[in-house]
């Protein structure tokens, strides 16, 4: 699929009219942000961890955000439950593999997941798509110690052995699914020092699977948007707290004007 500023402004306008319901099973740090960034976006957003209602939760959901930032055993089993619930109805499942290669028991987590569920979109920084497939990569913490570059073909490698689009954050974001990689050049390197935007993200790609089932196409208007939001809010901050505001409200006020003058999407 061809990505546009009007493929961008499309989706975007979908969500705002059809307001999809995004399931996020995420870690306490971004539950805050990662809920107003949605519904800023247009999105419904719903933070539901508990096992007991996980999988109920993800019948009503247009998208399952799966994020494992803070793990607990219950998370996790509430997690199990969700992915298998959303594969069953063909809900779109979103994995966030965060702090992936830093412990063996998020390795675990990452692999029983995929294992007994999978995902349609996996987003991460550099450091941890590299390590969901090299078992000697290593994270720090949650930031990547990789540039987006080096793990394009950790993310081929992978999108080939899950079957499903891996989206790379980075300076450049990459996006894979097969051969087809789309290049998103929008952003700001401020974003790195907020935390939660790489959490956000995969909540936008969520959004926009609910309403684009091209997956590659949905990861890439996401990680446009994200990027085209931070470049107009930097144009009012003078540091990380003010952008993270800026943010909020750039995502919300964004139209087709501005998609269409700062959009950069390549092959």
């Amino acid at each position: 699929m061809k990505i546009s500023a009007e493929s961008i402004w499309g989706d975007l306008v979908r969500i705002r009219e059809s307001a999809p319901l995004v399931h996020n099973i995420t870690n306490y740090v971004v539950m805050n942000p990662t809920a107003n960034a949605l519904l800023a976006l247009g999105a419904s957003p719903v933070m539901a961890h508990a096992l007991e209602e996980a999988a109920e939760m993800v019948t009503m959901a247009g998208a399952l955000v799966v994020n494992i930032g803070t793990l607990s055993p219950p998370w996790v089993q509430g997690m199990h439950r969700a992915i298998l619930r959303a594969k069953e109805l063909q809900i779109p499942v979103v994995l966030d593999p965060v702090g992936a290669g830093a412990t063996p028991y998020r390795n675990r987590t990452l692999r029983e997941l995929l294992e007994k569920g999978g995902a349609d979109i996996i987003r991460g920084n550099a450091s941890e798509i590299q390590a969901m497939v090299d078992a000697e990569a290593t994270t720090r913490g949650v930031d990547s110690s990789a540039a987006a570059e080096e793990s394009l073909q950790a993310a081929q490698s992978l999108a080939e052995r899950e079957s499903c689009t891996v989206c790379v954050s980075g300076a450049v974001d990459y996006i894979v699914d097969g051969a087809q990689v789309y290049r998103v050049h929008n952003g700001d390197p401020l974003m790195t020092r907020v935390t939660g935007m790489g959490c956000t993200a995969s909540a936008f790609c969520g959004a926009f699977a609910a309403v684009n089932p091209h997956f590659p196409a949905a990861a890439a208007h996401a990680m446009a948007v994200m990027g085209i939001a931070g470049e107009l809010a930097m144009e009012q901050a003078c540091g990380p707290g003010s952008l993270q505001l800026h943010f909020i409200d750039a995502v919300y006020n964004l139209n087709r004007e501005q998609i269409a003058a700062k959009w950069q999407v390549k092959p």
